[in-house]
């Protein structure tokens, strides 16, 4: 499996092809969310597979278990790489989004990955406006565990959570990282994030980079230099 993700978080697929055909990204490993997926539909996700992209649909369901499940089902039919849900949705929804996936003529290869706590949130959101007791790091290793029960491959967390999950739950289990920024970026509205190098000391599998590249005045130069740190060269 591929270890850096570009989010392309455009409005658009033309201007998500014209980015990709610009900085000579034909074939990098893609991540697909809401605002490019909301609008152009399942035919987003073909036209990459087709030009071999590697794709993390990140659309983060949460609704009741059957809703769930039969959204999964034929989110299915796409058999991109990685797909996920939210942890916070509980034990049976992922359990029924995990049946769904299975279920739904898919080739085996799709991961079932939960998201944790969003990297947008710190402890004061955590305990003052979501009143969930405990640290960031603990809350996001409980649904971690939570998680790799309910049948899911892994999770997505800060890097900062990566180590502790990976002790909870094993080296096996799939720690998606968001939140990376080169050492030039800015943080924007992340507030727990980290650098590709860092990232890979604190056992992240898999990066997901977006305004570090696709802001970045030569985003091709961004995303070399993003794996060279990931690569410590």
């Amino acid at each position: 499996m591929s270890n850096i993700y570009v989010a392309l978080d455009f409005p658009t697929w033309e201007e998500s092809s014209q980015f990709i055909k610009q900085n000579k990204l034909q074939g990098a490993p893609v991540k697909v969310g809401m605002e490019l997926f909301y609008r152009e539909g399942p035919d987003v996700i073909k036209r990459l597979k087709e030009d071999n992209h590697p794709v993390f649909l990140d659309l983060k369901l949460y609704d009741i278990p059957n809703t769930v499940h039969n959204a999964m089902k034929n989110l299915a039919k796409l058999e991109v790489d990685i797909v996920n849900v939210h942890a916070l949705g509980g034990s049976e929804m992922m359990k029924r989004a995990k049946d769904g996936l299975l279920s739904g003529n898919n080739s085996g290869h799709t991961k079932l990955i939960a998201v944790t706590i969003l990297t947008s949130f710190d402890h004061n959101t955590l305990n003052n406006e979501l009143l969930l007791p405990g640290t960031v790091t603990e809350q996001a290793v409980h649904l971690a565990k939570l998680s790799k029960a309910s049948g899911a491959d892994g999770v997505v967390c800060s890097v900062h959570e990566a180590s502790s999950i990976k002790q909870s739950c094993g080296d096996d289990f799939l720690t998606v990282t968001p939140g990376i920024r080169l050492q030039e970026s800015n943080h924007d509205d992340q507030k727990r994030v980290a650098t590709p190098s860092y990232a890979r000391e604190n056992h992240a599998d898999i990066l997901v980079i977006g305004r570090s590249i696709t802001k970045a005045s030569n985003p091709y130069l961004a995303y070399q230099e993003a794996i060279k740190e990931w690569n410590h060269e």
